[in-house]
């Protein structure tokens, strides 16, 4: 068995884990706890950490139908070919994980025009600029160098370059 990313329809994501973990079906659905303006109040939220997505861990061949056709789930991430999440990824989520499901990531210290270098995940040794932080210090924005691209992703995958 694998872990697979299930992209699920907006707001989708509680729904989708819950369902596929009736039928069985280890799902991981983390979430971020921030702080964010509502009705000019500050309050916490909790949402999910990647919007629109869950992952599960199932057998392809047996389940990739029942997957797909579940309540909420637009796709299997690669469709007809699904791509299987390396364990790191699901490890290192799953070790960052609480009881509620809400990952901690340390506050990082990082200044706009910093110099980072993306040490773990898919981007692992992608260099770029520090441009901004979103959802409190949680994820960051950066600039990518080698695609002029702009990624949003987990502060605690940076280092200062």
């Amino acid at each position: 068995m694998n872990w697979y990313a299930i992209y699920t329809k907006p707001k989708q994501e509680d729904h989708v884990a819950s369902r596929l973990q009736k039928y069985g079906i280890e799902v991981l659905n983390p979430k971020s706890r921030f702080k964010k303006y509502r009705g000019g109040r500050l309050s916490e939220v909790v949402e999910p950490f990647f919007p629109c997505y869950v992952f599960a861990k199932f057998e392809c061949n047996t389940c990739s139908r029942l997957v797909k056709y579940t309540k909420g789930v637009k796709y299997v991430v690669g469709k007809n070919n699904p791509i299987a999440v390396p364990d790191a990824i699901t490890t290192t989520i799953k070790e960052n994980m609480q009881e509620d499901n809400v990952v901690f990531v340390k506050p990082g210290t990082f200044e706009k025009g910093a110099r980072v270098k993306i040490k773990d995940g898919a981007f692992k040794d992608f260099c770029g600029i520090f441009e901004r932080t979103t959802k409190g210090f949680e994820r960051v924005l950066i600039l990518l160098d080698a695609m002029c691209y702009r990624l949003e992703i987990s502060a605690c995958s940076l280092v200062r370059v």
